[in-house]
C-alpha cells in the first residue's frame, strides 16, 4: 500500500486522519515537532487503529533536517500537510514567525518532495481566504479577498506558491482542502483537540467551561444581523474533514484529478450560530453552560458556511455526522482528558 506522509499529524486533524488513513490500509509517517501536540496522541492513534506509525520529532524549518529526511524516505508516494501555526490573534502580533513558520516550511517541503518521481500533495487551506462573503453560500470560485490576518495570508500564499509549482512540475499534483471549523473528537475518546493553555476555538472553551476548567464563555456580540445576533459558522465533524482528506489522497494516486491542481470546500454546508453550538452541547450533556454576551471581537466575521456541491459530486465525499454527533463526542473527550 502506499506510503504517507503527514506532517502535523499529532495535531488535531493530522491525528484524526492519520487514523482514517491507517484504517483504509495505507502506511503513515508522521513529522511533528510537539509545538502544540503532545506525543501521548501517538498512543491514542495506536489504540484505535492497532498500528504504531513510524514518528520523527522534525522542525520542518529546519532544512537540512527535511533534506535528510527525503534522502532517507524516498518512497513516499502522497504528502498531506498540516504542520503550521493557526491562531489568528497571535498571527497578527507575531506576523514573521507565522510567515516563517508557515511559508517557508512549505517551500523546504516541497523543494524535496517534488525531487521525487511522483509527488501527490494535499495542502490544509482554510475558508479564511474567502474573508467577509459576497455571497451565500460560498463556493470556490468566491473571490479571495484581502487576508484579514497573517494567518490567513500564509494561507492564501501557500495556495499561490503551490499553484504556481503545479504550473510548471509536470509530476506535481495538489488539492488545496478549504475548510470550515473543524469539531468533535473521535467517537473513542482516544484522540481529540487538545489545546495548549488558552483555548482559541470556540468548542473547547465550551467543554472546558462546562467540566470546570474556565468559570465563563464569553460570547463575543449578540447584535449581529443573524437570527439570534451571534455569528454564523459551517462547523464540521472533524472524523468526517478527516475522510475527506483520505478520498482526496485517492484521487490523486489513482490519477481521478482534472487537473494538476485543485479546490474543494469542505463543510457541511449549513451555518450554526453560536448560540446554537452552545444550546446543542446543552442538549447532549445535559450541563447547563455558564455564558455571557460580551462586547463583539474585531475582524470577526458574520457569516460563513459552505457551498459543498464540488466536493459532493466530483470529490464523492459528502459530511455524514451532525453539530450533536460533534458536541457529543467532543464532550466524552473533556470528560476523559480531565480524569487523566
Amino acid at each position: 500500500m502506499a506510503k504517507i506522509l503527514v506532517t502535523g499529524g499529532l495535531g488535531f486533524i493530522g491525528s484524526h486522519t492519520v487514523v482514517e488513513l491507517q484504517n483504509k490500509g495505507f502506511e503513515v509517517v508522521i513529522i511533528d515537532n510537539l509545538s502544540n501536540s503532545s506525543i501521548k496522541v501517538l498512543d491514542g492513534i495506536v489504540a484505535i487503529t492497532g498500528i504504531k506509525p513510524e514518528f520523527l520529532n522534525i522542525d520542518l524549518k529546519e532544512k537540512n533536517l527535511v533534506q535528510e529526511f527525503f534522502k532517507k524516505h524516498h518512497n513516499i508516494d502522497g504528502v498531506i500537510h498540516f504542520a503550521a501555526s493557526k491562531a489568528v490573534g497571535e498571527s497578527v502580533k507575531e506576523p514573521l514567525m507565522y510567515y516563517e513558520n508557515n511559508i517557508n516550511t512549505l517551500v523546504y517541503l516541497l523543494q524535496e518532495y517534488t525531487k521525487l518521481e511522483n509527488s501527490n500533495f494535499i495542502f490544509s487551506s482554510s475558508c479564511t481566504v474567502y474573508g467577509e462573503p459576497d455571497a451565500l453560500p460560498i463556493n470556490e470560485a468566491a473571490p479571495i479577498k484581502p487576508a484579514l490576518s497573517p494567518y490567513g495570508n500564509t494561507k492564501q500564499i501557500g495556495e499561490e506558491i503551490i499553484q504556481d509549482l503545479c504550473k510548471v512540475t509536470s509530476n506535481f499534483k495538489a488539492i488545496s482542502l478549504r475548510y470550515f471549523n473543524p469539531i468533535g473528537a473521535h467517537e473513542t475518546a482516544f484522540i481529540g483537540e487538545l489545546p495548549l493553555g488558552v483555548p482559541q476555538n470556540l468548542i473547547p472553551f465550551i467543554t472546558q467551561t462546562a467540566i470546570g476548567k474556565r468559570n465563563q464563555l464569553a460570547v463575543f456580540g449578540d447584535n449581529y444581523p443573524t437570527a439570534d445576533g451571534t455569528c454564523i459558522r459551517d462547523y464540521i465533524h472533524v472524523v468526517d474533514l478527516a475522510k475527506a482528506h483520505v478520498t482526496a489522497l485517492s484521487r490523486l494516486l489513482e490519477k481521478n484529478n482534472k487537473s494538476n491542481y485543485e479546490v474543494f470546500n469542505l463543510g457541511t454546508g449549513t451555518g450554526s450560530s453560536v448560540l446554537e453550538v452552545i444550546h446543542a452541547f446543552e442538549r447532549v450533556s445535559n450541563e447547563k453552560l455558564n455564558y455571557r454576551i460580551a462586547e463583539r471581537r474585531e475582524g470577526d466575521v458574520v457569516s460563513v458556511y459552505a457551498d459543498t456541491k464540488k466536493a459532493n459530486e466530483e470529490l464523492g465525499w459528502t459530511s455524514k455526522l451532525s453539530l450533536d454527533d460533534a458536541m457529543k463526542s467532543a464532550w466524552k473527550w473533556e470528560q476523559k482528558i480531565s480524569k487523566s
